[in-house]
């Protein structure tokens, strides 16, 4: 036992250091995107939400409202403004060609501000190019037209959770579960990188937050399918028991759980190192924020949370 001990024990220093001879010779190191080799199926939960866009600018009308998201607009508008507009909406009042800089034809959009404020912003663009895109990016503003529309489709239903990061009402994140049923309350605007923004409650009635990414960009690192799930997870892994489905739920692990299990629990590892043991095949998989897991044929037996 000490000398198994003293095997792994050289493993993972080799895998987070430099190396330490052990007289095993080791298979080459792998990363977390050859940890689990499949067919790549795009899911229901990867196409949700994925028609959701801003309006194209023929569909502007007047008092079509945008949220702001961050005070640095006042930075591109053409009027100076010392109003705050973070957390405020803004109304759109018409458009107007004017002359850029270079004297060529531009479109200029103006709005109102919650004051009363007439303010303008310049596109890089002709009225035939506007009419031409499917959507109008104005830095720093998300469409309200796009919060009613996830609202009208998220809102009071219930989905599984399958993220852990869970946010408070100031904004600041912390360890929620995975795999629990979860209740959209509401839907409000986000922030500038993450648009919406969904108020929740889990099956004990606790509130948290989330954030989201709308469109369809079916990478995006917070979309719909990286947050729920429609049906119970818990279904799919019926061998799975009670205990260790919970260890998984809390993000959790314990000896002599599968390695398919510790992934459901922890996600997928940074790296992974494969070496033959005296008895045994070796696995270490290592996490970026310093958690290591040791598996012996497979199964857990040392790790380090």
């Amino acid at each position: 036992m000490r000398l198994i001990r003293h095997t792994i024990a050289c493993i993972i220093l080799s895998t987070l250091t430099t190396g330490c001879f052990t007289g095993i010779e080791s298979t080459p190191k792998i990363t977390a995107s050859d940890v689990k080799k499949e067919n790549i199926v795009i899911t229901p939960e990867q196409t949700f939400l994925t028609d959701i866009k801003g309006e194209p600018f023929s569909k502007w009308t007047s008092g079509k409202r945008l949220f702001v998201t961050d005070n640095r607009i006042s930075q591109l508008l053409v009027t100076p403004i010392d109003e705050p507009l973070q957390g405020k909406y803004i109304s759109f009042v018409d458009a107007n060609t004017v002359r850029s800089i270079t004297g060529a034809p531009i479109i200029e959009l103006r709005f109102n501000t919650p004051q009363g404020t007439t303010v303008a912003y310049r596109t890089d663009a002709t009225m035939g190019d506007l009419e031409k895109r499917h959507e109008i990016d104005v830095p720093f503003t998300i469409e309200e037209s796009v919060i009613k529309e996830v609202s009208s489709r998220l809102k009071g239903k219930t989905y599984y959770t399958t993220t852990s990061i869970w946010y408070d009402s100031t904004g600041n994140s912390f360890k929620g579960r995975k795999f629990v049923p979860v209740t959209v309350t509401d839907v409000k605007p986000g922030n500038t990188v993450y648009p919406i923004l969904l108020e929740m409650s889990d099956e004990k009635g606790d509130p948290f937050r989330l954030y989201m990414s709308v469109g369809s960009d079916l990478k995006a690192p917070r979309g719909f399918n990286n947050l729920f799930a429609f049906a119970d997870p818990r279904l799919k892994y019926p061998t799975i028991t009670d205990a260790t489905w919970a260890n998984i739920i809390n993000g959790k692990v314990a000896r002599d759980m599968t390695r398919d299990e510790c992934r459901l629990s922890l996600g997928s590892p940074a790296q992974v190192d494969r070496r033959p043991g005296y008895s045994y095949l070796y696995e270490i998989w290592t996490y970026e924020n310093g958690i290591y897991l040791v598996f012996e044929d497979g199964l857990l037996k040392e790790f380090r949370r």
